[in-house]
């Protein structure tokens, strides 16, 4: 299937590893030129060089923090046209909400839900103007699947999926389509991180923790970086011009619902 991207300016934050790293990979692998923004520079480098090996790809990367005004302002700046963005944050620990102060709460929603939304404002007008734009945002299945232990995840990425169902409805009449994917588990650094963060003295350890719940999916494992980025870059292409404003669920059937 053509995907008819070749050619595309694509910008993807957090794109230097795991989950944002495959996305960056699946689109070069089109033909798109990517730039990718992370804050270590040292990572970029060598994740702009692994992607340009593998795929002959035009790759930039720009060190920046996507939390702030600079850092935004010094993406676009690498960036300023995009035709495809890639909103992708880390989360938040696991913790019990009682110990959360109001300033946890208030840097949930400044890790989590603004930057997406204040990236969409930069570039989707000009999406629009050009008649074609993606905009994806890598989000958590923990906005249908609540964990009390990630009730900050909760929180604030419930916030950023609240927001874009509105936006996207006023977008895709000028080519500019909008959508969330929702990563289950998956074998990333920041999966190991979060089970890190939930073991408990006396009980299994995080190895153990990974493995019992890799086996406790209905696909009995996780999930692979690169599967994620195969949809991500389906989501870009030209054939996903009529999906938008979805959530889509990418967590090898742990989802209980049937809808």
């Amino acid at each position: 299937m053509d995907l008819g991207i070749r050619g595309r300016r694509a910008l993807l934050t957090g794109g230097s590893r795991g989950m944002g790293r495959a996305c960056a990979m699946a689109v070069a692998a089109e033909g798109a030129e990517v730039t990718i923004a992370a804050r270590d520079a040292a990572q970029l480098e060598k994740t702009a060089q692994e992607i340009r090996a593998e795929t002959g790809a035009t790759v930039h990367w720009v060190s920046a923090d996507v939390t702030t005004e600079d850092g935004r302002a010094k993406i676009l700046e690498a960036c300023p046209a995009p035709d495809i963005l890639l909103n992708n944050a880390g989360g938040m620990l696991p913790g019990d909400f009682r110990d959360w102060s109001r300033e946890d709460w208030i840097a949930a929603v400044d890790l989590m839900m603004l930057p997406p939304i204040l990236m969409m404002r930069e570039v989707v007008d000009g999406m629009m103007d050009r008649g074609w734009g993606r905009i994806v945002n890598i989000v958590s299945r923990s906005v249908k699947i609540p964990q009390l232990e990630l009730g900050l995840s909760n929180g604030a990425r419930s916030g950023l999926v609240g927001f874009t169902a509105g936006l996207a409805r006023q977008t895709i009449a000028r080519g500019v389509t909008i959508n969330n994917l929702l990563p289950g588990p998956f074998d990333t650094n920041a999966q190991r991180e979060h089970i890190e963060g939930m073991v408990e003295p006396g009980g299994p350890t995080a190895d153990e923790l990974h493995a019992q719940r890799a086996a406790g999916n209905p696909a009995g494992r996780m999930g692979r970086p690169e599967e994620l980025g195969a949809y991500f870059a389906f989501l870009c292409s030209q054939n996903a011009g009529f999906v938008t404003g979805q959530n889509l669920l990418v967590d090898g059937g742990s989802y209980p619902g049937t809808y």
